[in-house]
């Protein structure tokens, strides 16, 4: 069955327009607290819930608390935390649920409800639509004597703190090294810093002055350009960039070049293969540089492809038993560290990952160069671009095979199509992507 409200990653948009709105905020957490009153039917469950700084997460937390409080569940509440950060305090405070208020890496003007369930993990597919299908009946209040509570809990912060640097071994510190931390202005603005100070850093904070309007502009993960710049002026060793929300990361080098998500998971894989301890294998997405995939597949390392979404790349981690994926954009998912994706903590796993290999970044990430790649979105007019590509596409994989690949991805937002392809050479890359993409605009209706 399709969800209607939830995408792949909770609910989101731009504030003020449907769903986005008090009104169905307030709806979608009784909806939530009812399913999860159904669930618990001995026991009252109780919901954390934190943000992110966006000025709309003061109207959207009360509109959350509100909605649960009146389905009968408690609600603690955390003020500005990332989302890794909630995902592991659900699981430390052995709580029923856990909410957070972000649109991750997008302007102030949007927002969203990610939910984490019992244990920090996300939402399975079955209980976000078990909430759709609640959100269809009207709100009924509970008795006086069934209302929830709510209440701010303090030490959050802290807590948290404690348990991004547990997973850094205790025989290394970063001591030595002059890094700039760029916190996007949010949730991580009083976490990051301290994280890598505490661990002996010579820590310089960019993006970590919050207004509520200024979350991710031009900063943070997606703007990784003021990042290289703010290392090359401070002559730092290390710069690390994190989104809105924390849960992605960008790093650069004393020489400002910039490593995406797939360079850090292959340093982090090549460090736990060489000590003999990656159990199994890596996941990337459909989008991940098939550069990539040859560079583990010399080492001996096997690798899977996801759909395009840390969501995937989790279920399919889970799938196989491994441990380490994620994405170009800065997902990075280490399972034996956390549930969900960290920036804080990948960017640990690199460090620690170099100090194993006494290898510099730039080092480690000369074991391959990606491949070059075409991307072109073709606008849809009522063409069926499968068959209208079919032809083609059969020519570019035989053409290409062994050397490139092809990926063609329906948007799920807008219509149209997404023609990637990748090869060895940049002329062969765009050579097929405009001959695909040519096929499927000849075929509009």
């Amino acid at each position: 069955m399709a969800r209607k409200y939830f995408g792949t990653d909770g609910v989101r948009g731009e504030v003020g327009r449907f769903p986005i709105t008090p009104e169905f905020v307030l709806k979608l957490g009784y909806a939530a607290g009812r399913v999860l009153v159904n669930h618990e039917a001995q026991t009252r469950p109780t919901v954390l819930i934190g943000k992110d700084t966006r000025i709309s997460g003061y109207m959207l937390e009360a509109a959350l608390q509100a909605g649960f409080t009146a389905a009968g569940v408690n609600v603690l509440l955390t003020g500005p935390l990332p989302t890794p950060g909630i995902a592991y305090l659900t699981r430390a405070l052995r709580l029923s649920a856990g909410v957070m208020i972000s649109a991750s890496h997008n302007a102030f003007q949007d927002n969203g409800i990610k939910f984490f369930a019992e244990g920090g993990k996300k939402l399975d597919d079955a209980l976000e639509l078990e909430i759709e299908a609640m959100l269809e009946h009207p709100m009924d209040t509970k008795p006086s004597l069934e209302l929830g509570r709510a209440r701010r809990i303090d030490g959050a912060a802290d807590r948290y703190i404690e348990f991004c640097k547990s997973g850094f071994p205790n025989d290394r510190n970063l001591r030595g090294l002059k890094i700039v931390v760029d916190c996007a202005h949010g949730a991580t603005y009083h976490i990051a810093p301290k994280v890598f100070h505490e661990l002996g850093a010579d820590v310089v904070v960019i993006g970590g002055e919050p207004s509520g309007y200024n979350i991710n502009d031009k900063v943070g993960a997606t703007h990784p350009e003021t990042l290289q710049q703010a290392v090359l002026e401070h002559a730092a060793d290390y710069g690390v960039a994190l989104d809105g929300d924390g849960d992605r990361l960008i790093m650069v080098d004393r020489n400002g070049v910039s490593y995406d998500g797939d360079q850090l998971i292959y340093v982090i894989a090549k460090a736990r293969a060489a000590r003999g301890e990656l159990k199994g294998g890596v996941v990337g997405t459909v989008m991940t540089n098939m550069a990539m995939e040859l560079a583990l597949a010399e080492q001996g390392v096997p690798f899977a492809r996801a759909k395009v979404g840390d969501r995937y790349v989790l279920e399919l981690l889970h799938a196989n038993g491994w441990q380490v994926g994620g994405e170009a954009s800065g997902h990075v998912l280490c399972l034996d560290q956390h549930s969900t994706g960290d920036g804080i903590i990948s960017a640990l796993q690199v460090f620690n990952s170099l100090a194993e290999l006494q290898m510099e970044l730039a080092d480690v990430c000369r074991d391959w160069q990606p491949f070059p790649q075409t991307l072109i979105n073709v606008r849809l007019n009522g063409q069926d671009w499968k068959r209208a590509s079919a032809e083609r596409l059969a020519d570019a994989e035989a053409a290409l095979a062994g050397r490139g690949r092809v990926v063609l991805r329906p948007s799920g937002t807008e219509p149209v199509v997404r023609v990637m392809v990748e090869a060895d050479e940049a002329a062969l890359a765009e050579r097929w992507a405009r001959d695909i993409a040519g096929a499927i605009e000849q075929a509009a209706a």
